[in-house]
């Protein structure tokens, strides 16, 4: 791949214009390497995110069913969740999403991978983890704004599910496609 010729844009400043619990609203001002003109830019600050695919040993994945405020509708999705900041690390995020949202656990939990969501206007970082061998060993449990239903899929049906739309979080479908990549590399 040819090397980029892009410059990096010099940071004048940054606020916080807006906070809340899962997000903050910077305004940041930078310097284009191109034109030296200054212009302002709007980015969400987050903490990082994870998520993480349950698959049972005999192939199941376990999926939940929650109500999406920004969708206004129920979406179909892998456990998944913000890296809090008592969590030790983004591995450990994940293992405690999937026990709080599904009961589900694993003692074998590998890497997939790490994206950004969404670069244009996001700083933070989507770390994806396979469980395998997941087992119920608990009782979901949510905190108050979170209710989920758990759902057991073979993973064979999943390509149709996101095909279908049924399967519609791009960070999910990722997900999905490292999870394809390390079957068939």
């Amino acid at each position: 791949m040819k090397r980029s010729t892009i410059g990096h844009w010099q940071r004048l400043g940054s606020e916080t214009v807006y906070s809340c619990r899962v997000f903050s609203l910077a305004r940041r001002r930078n310097r284009s390497p191109r034109t030296g003109q200054a212009h302002d830019f709007f980015v969400l600050e987050s903490t990082d995110w994870v998520n993480i695919v349950p698959l049972t040993a005999d192939d199941q994945v376990v999926l939940i069913r929650q109500y999406r405020h920004g969708v206004d509708g129920i979406t179909l999705e892998v456990p998944g969740g913000m890296v809090e900041a008592s969590d030790p690390s983004p591995l450990h995020a994940a293992r405690r999403e999937m026990r709080e949202e599904t009961g589900y656990d694993a003692d074998d939990i590998v890497t997939l991978g790490s994206i950004h969501p969404n670069p244009a206007i996001q700083d933070n970082r989507c770390h994806t983890f396979l469980a395998r061998d997941a087992v119920k060993r608990f009782e979901p449990h949510f905190d108050t704004t979170e209710e989920t239903e758990v759902v057991l899929v073979p993973l064979r049906e999943i390509p149709e599910l996101v095909r279908q739309g049924q399967i519609s979080h791009a960070l999910v479908v990722v997900a999905f496609y490292w999870h394809h990549l390390m079957r068939n590399p």
